[in-house]
């Protein structure tokens, strides 16, 4: 082979070694952080736009979504190892640490539920429920302790009616509205497009204001490897939701692009305009104390737990600190 020839094979492999370094440092680099919720729904504009633009990006994280049909499975899967987080109700991190379960809530963004009961004309008062079947989800999540929660302010047992565990909101909406229970616990996206015969007999946020809808939920263990991941990630959480509760057209129009809905269909801005107006969602991802309690103090009640548990063994609030620092005001 000429000289000239095998400098320039030599200079080419060299060149192709440097690049193929450059992409592995940079493949290694790359850190994915992966965050699981429920499927997406009406509300998925606002729970979901750290998905889109760039806010994760920003933190220097690839975020990689998983959506599951309730909480329950969420938290599973976290425990598991499956998921970096997850987001859901703060009852099933509860129950798992009582039993020596690693969970810990990072910080709280819905804090005021949108569900209630709805029933058909027949149920006039709550009262009429007596001996009727609810359509609500697994033990120990929310759609179960909020159906429990309200009947009890009107003085009636869970012994009272036959909870009925029905999958996720639009499952326990088809049942109710095709005769198959007399009463279901779903959001209020439904709503808007419910037959008449359909109506809200409870709020939730006025039966049980101190219920928590969503809390950011990750593990003592992914906490000591990825601390400062999970700090990026809070703080692109918290960015996210800040630039949804101030863009409504935009939070809309993700909405109907990820849940493929009909421009006629009027959910995605009846669901965002009742969060704004309630004041449902806090971009600051609070642990409220006095409603974690109250939570905890229910499940007891119940015999869902023991006794509650202390507030730093079910949560983690130095990670939200340290992403407010890194949002600024």
């Amino acid at each position: 082979m000429p000289i000239a020839t095998l400098k320039c094979t030599a200079l080419g492999a060299i060149v192709a070694a440097a690049f193929s370094a450059l992409a592995g440092s940079a493949a290694a680099q790359e850190k994915v952080w992966h965050h699981g919720l429920i499927n997406a729904k009406a509300d998925a504009g606002i729970l979901l736009m750290v998905s889109s633009r760039d806010f994760a990006a920003k933190q220097g994280l690839t975020l990689k979504i998983s959506q599951f049909k309730d909480d329950q499975l969420a938290l599973k899967a976290m425990i598991a190892g499956e998921l970096d987080s997850f987001e859901g109700g703060p009852q099933g991190v509860f129950a798992a640490n009582a039993k020596g379960g690693d969970a810990k809530i990072l910080g709280c963004h819905w804090i005021v539920v949108p569900h209630g009961i709805y029933t058909t004309d027949a149920i006039k008062k709550v009262e009429d429920l007596k001996g009727k079947q609810i359509a609500v989800s697994a033990p120990n999540s929310m759609p179960n302790m909020l159906a429990i929660e309200a009947l009890a302010k009107y003085g009636i047992s869970d012994k009272d009616v036959k909870l009925a565990a029905v999958g996720g909101d639009r499952e326990r909406y088809q049942a109710l509205a095709g005769g198959v229970v007399e009463a279901a616990v779903v959001s209020n996206e439904y709503e808007p497009i419910a037959p008449k015969n359909i109506h809200l007999l409870v709020a939730g946020r006025d039966a049980v204001p101190n219920f928590l809808r969503v809390c950011i939920v990750s593990s003592a263990k992914k906490l000591a490897e990825r601390g400062d991941d999970a700090i990026k990630f809070l703080a692109a959480e918290m960015n996210a939701l800040r630039f949804a509760l101030s863009h409504r057209d935009e939070t809309i129009a993700l909405t109907r692009e990820l849940i493929h809905a009909k421009p006629d269909d009027p959910r995605p801005a009846f669901v965002y305009d009742d969060a704004v107006k309630h004041k449902a969602v806090d971009p600051t991802l609070p642990i409220p104390a006095e409603k974690i309690q109250w939570i905890q103090e229910q499940m007891a009640k119940a015999g869902k737990l023991a006794k509650p548990l202390d507030l730093l063994a079910v949560s983690a609030p130095e990670y939200r600190a340290r992403a407010l620092k890194l949002v600024g005001p």
